[in-house]
């Protein structure tokens, strides 16, 4: 115990150096966020180049498929790296894991298309999308532990609240860059090869991160156990086997990440694919929109992280939860009824009905086995929300008008949209592209502004958090493993199957459950296992 807490005292850096790492730290991590983000901000013409299918649908969730097999291999980076960083250091370690995410993203934007090369366009994009999990999985646990053992316990919730804000940082810079290539583009450059330019721009990026954490020194903490003999001879092992461990890999997994990576992603990723999907809001300005408020909402991950120094790291993240399930389904339905009025109205007014016998509906086929089933993938293709009944015969219902079936071109699919277009519209269905007006945009930004915050609550105190669950020996590996798990699993695979809900059931909304359950989920764990009270190093009582 005693040895804890003096190797959190261990060789106190000055201000001027806690400012350099804290910059050097963050700066890192929003770069190496950036380069995985990008993929999904990108994800539209991703799925058209490299996963072509013909079916909108079906490209969406193969882009989504490759996004959740990255963060998949994040525990399995997690375990490499925080082995490593424990034996070797933590200085070291962050910076194979930023070089080595630098590497696989500009290889990306350097692959040929799958019109090019075939199936193997797919087959090496979801190859560098393991080596960014790889070193994801390391990335995140190396800066939080080096800021969090650099800082004074009363100050570490404020410093380490800046790694937060960081993740966030990335996504943004992923919106300005690409907002930005598109601006000095026309739209034939930006969709022929433009939209690569974002991907090989991260060699520029890892250029700059590694001369900022090349001026770094080692972590305190790590140097004084280094000299007193302490280093783990297998930190793996040992996360699992160190009294306590189990149960505390437990909460920090299912009580911490789980929870508030969903509601992160669901605050930044959903909405934007909720925006410029099932709203059709014009692309530009759902990325603005989302940007601004993702970049506003940065400060409550500060805010909230230096709340927890006061207050202690267990009350904002339980309030959080229960504000998120709340909250949750009314601010996603305030987003939908401004960011585009007509098409809520005209699913008020004019409801889909689809009626008939194997109305089943695979969002993963190219074609579906039924008619019914194509009428199913016709409506998910156009994102238009429909209600599902039995019956001996089909039939399509919009608002009280029966389609006539009969004279659906069922071996066309470009016939099918079209007819089905016209049918819609005649109902009152806008299937243009809308612009919001300032009011609208402003309205929707504060509700995201509002996502953002919980996002903050739950998010901001998790760094220092965690760092103070587990002892210095094991640290890097017992917070990594849970927080990658968590988050790679639970949060890396929300897009793919929020999306696949979505399409499956017509209800734009429908996905919005995964997130409760899994909050629900991460509010009971952490009521029942995080401690509460100020917040304390480990080993300072016996919990």
């Amino acid at each position: 115990m005693a040895q804890a807490a003096q190797h959190s005292q261990a060789l106190e850096p000055s201000a001027s150096d806690i400012r350099l790492v804290i910059a050097a730290s963050s700066m890192g991590t929003v770069f190496e966020w950036y380069d995985f983000f990008i993929y999904g901000t990108l994800a539209a013409i991703i799925g058209k180049t490299f996963f072509p299918s013909g079916n909108v649908t079906l490209e969406t969730l193969l882009v989504w498929a490759g996004f959740a097999v990255g963060f998949g291999f994040r525990p399995l980076g997690a375990v490499l790296f925080g082995f490593l960083g424990d034996r070797l250091g933590r200085k070291y370690t962050f910076l194979v894991t930023v070089t080595l995410m630098g590497i696989a993203t500009a290889g990306v934007g350097l692959t040929p298309s799958a019109a090019s090369i075939g199936m193997a366009a797919p087959a090496i994009v979801l190859l560098l999308r393991v080596l960014q999990g790889l070193a994801l999985g390391g990335e995140y646990g190396g800066a939080a532990i080096y800021v969090s053992e650099h800082s004074p316990p009363h100050r570490r919730g404020f410093h380490t609240g800046f790694i937060q804000a960081s993740v966030v940082g990335g996504f943004v810079l992923s919106l300005i860059v690409v907002l930005s290539c598109k601006a000095v583009m026309s739209t034939a450059v930006w969709e022929a090869w433009g939209w690569r330019m974002p991907f090989v721009l991260s060699i520029v990026l890892l250029g700059v991160s590694l001369w900022m954490r090349l001026k770094l020194s080692e972590s305190p903490v790590f140097k004084a156990m280094r000299e007193e003999g302490e280093i783990s001879g297998n930190p793996f092992k040992e996360s699992f086997t160190y009294p306590g461990n189990p149960k505390r890999i437990f909460i920090a997994l299912f009580g911490i990440a789980a929870g508030l990576t969903v509601i992160w992603y669901t605050a930044m990723f959903s909405a934007l694919t909720f925006l410029k999907g099932a709203m059709r809001m014009e692309d530009a300005a759902a990325e603005i929109i989302v940007g601004i408020s993702a970049a506003i909402g940065m400060a409550f991950f500060v805010i909230f992280g230096s709340l927890s120094d006061r207050v202690g790291r267990k009350q904002p993240i339980v309030l959080g939860y229960m504000l998120t399930l709340l909250l949750l389904f009314p601010a996603f339905w305030v987003i939908g009824n401004y960011a585009n009025p007509g098409l809520a109205n005209a699913a008020e007014q004019a409801p889909v009905v689809v009626a008939g016998p194997d109305c089943r509906y695979n969002p993963f086929r190219t074609e579906q086995e039924t008619h019914c089933g194509i009428l199913l993938g016709d409506l998910a293709g156009a994102g238009v929300s429909y209600r599902v009944t039995a019956a001996p015969e089909l039939i399509l219902k919009v608002g009280q008008r029966v389609l006539p079936m009969e004279t659906y071109p069922w071996k066309d699919k470009a016939a099918r949209n079209k007819m089905l277009q016209h049918w819609l519209g005649q109902a009152g269905y806008d299937f243009a592209k809308v612009r919001p007006t300032i009011g609208t945009a402003l309205v929707i930004g504060c509700v995201l502004i509002l996502l953002m915050a919980l996002s903050g609550a739950t998010y901001g105190p998790v760094a220092a958090l965690l760092s103070e669950m587990f002892p210095p020996r094991i640290r890097y590996s017992s917070m990594s493993i849970p927080y990658h798990i968590g988050t790679g699993y639970f949060g890396g695979f929300l897009p793919l199957i929020s999306s696949y809900m979505v399409a499956s059931s017509g209800n734009p909304y429908q996905g919005l459950w995964y997130t409760w359950g899994v909050v629900a989920l991460a509010l009971v764990v952490s009521l029942w296992g995080l401690r509460g009270g100020p917040p304390r190093d480990y080993g300072d009582d016996a919990s």
